[in-house]
Parts: C-alpha cells; structure tokens; sequence
C-alpha cells in the first residue's frame, strides 16, 4: 500500500483527527514562508525580519513595522489550494475536528473550514491600542504610513509579534484537541517556532502523520512521514 492509500485509510479509520499547519500550507497559495532559502527571513536591510517583526519595534519604529508589513506580509488577492478545500471538506464530512494553524492569512476560513484555532492570530483584525477600537484590513490598507484610530491611537493588527504571548484560550483548546484526538496530521511546518512546536508533546493517539518537503528534527516519530509538498497529497486524498 502506497503513502497515500494508508493515509486516507488512516483518516477514515480515525474516530478523531485534528490538523496542525504551518508556512507550507499557504506557499502554494503564493504567500512566502519565513526560514526556506528564499524565504522572508533570507531577504537582507538594515534590519532582520525578527527585529522588524517584534513587539519592541512596532511600539518604537511603527513606521517602519509598517513599511514591512504592507509589502511582505500582507498577500489579500491569495486563494485557498488544494490543501485548505480538502481540510474543509474533510470537516464537513465529519472526519476533520479542527484546524490549528500557525499562519495568518485565513486562507482556512476562505475555504469553509469552521473549526479554525490561529496560534498567531490573524491580519484581518486590528485594533486601537489606546482605546480598543476594531479595525478591518481595509483601514490599514488605505491608510498612508501608520494607520491611526479616530482617538489618535495607533493601529495595530491582531498578530503576535516577537516578544508576544499567544493567546491563552486558544492555546488551551490547541492542546486540548491534540491530548485527546486519535489522529494528528502535522503539515508544512518544520515545527522551529516556540510554543507552537511543544504541542505535539501532548498528542497521546495512535497515528502522528507529518506531511512535509522536509524532515523534522529528530523529537517528532512519526506513524507515517510523507516527504511532498502538502497540495499535491491533499489533492489526492
């Protein structure tokens, strides 16, 4: 039996299956992942995309955040791939519980997934940092430099920057669905980011799946390792 086959025997055999993704499910969609070698963390300037990236920085050089984020994080016009259909329809079948993603472009939800947890938030909302104020991608779009709220205040987009802590809600379900599912599909991550990567340590089922175009480091064992870009399995599921 191929990879494939026993995949999809494995997910229909499955009384409880959760996903957890990462760069690689969105870089078929054209946005670009951080740590490959033409990623965005490859790209040289004054300043690393870590720095630029960081809590520190958007509070002191919102300017340039801004400047940066616009241009390399922003990607509105990408479309959902093979890989967020096939999850959705998977859920929609009763034989996905959730998605857990690390990424930021709610290219799931675009796709009909419900059951969406966003470890690191999403850049579809933005909010008011003096005074709370909800704000949709569209204002930071339009805006010119640094977007600001009606009060004065800066805007800022609800995703977690470096020196951030993740949300505690969503980390408890995370966690939670992992601890108690019987099938877990890691996909398009190279699970390098903290705390992100530690979830997998709760996963106490019987099918540890790791679809990726590289292995991960050795604290993952996996039931069944698929070395493909993510699209082309899911596509044949």
């Amino acid at each position: 039996m191929d990879k494939i086959e026993r995949l999809k025997e494995i997910i229909n055999g499955s009384k409880s299956t959760v996903f957890f993704g990462g760069a690689g499910v969105s870089t078929e969609s054209g946005i670009p992942d951080f740590r490959s070698a033409d990623g965005i963390y490859t790209q040289k300037s004054i300043y690393s995309p870590e720095t630029i990236l960081s809590h520190e920085f958007f509070q002191t050089h919102p300017d340039l955040f801004y400047k940066f984020y616009k241009s390399k994080m922003l990607y509105l016009d990408a479309l959902p791939n093979a890989c967020h259909k096939k999850l959705a329809e998977l859920e929609c079948n009763e034989k996905l519980d959730a998605v857990i993603t690390q990424n930021i472009d709610e290219l799931h939800q675009l796709a009909g997934s419900k059951k969406v947890l966003e470890l690191h938030g999403t850049v579809y909302d933005n909010y008011c940092t003096r005074c709370g104020k909800s704000y949709s991608i569209d204002t930071v779009i339009k805006s010119t430099g640094v977007p600001l709220c009606s009060c004065g205040g800066i805007i800022k987009p609800k995703v977690v920057l470096y020196g951030e802590e993740l949300d505690g809600n969503v980390i408890n379900e995370s966690i939670r669905l992992i601890e108690c599912c019987d099938t877990l599909i890691i996909g398009g991550t190279s699970l390098k980011v903290y705390p992100a990567n530690s979830f997998v340590q709760f996963f106490k089922g019987n099918n540890l799946i790791v679809i990726n175009k590289e292995p991960l480091d050795g604290f993952i064992k996996p039931t069944l390792f698929i070395q493909e870009s993510i699209g082309k399995v899911f596509s044949q599921i």
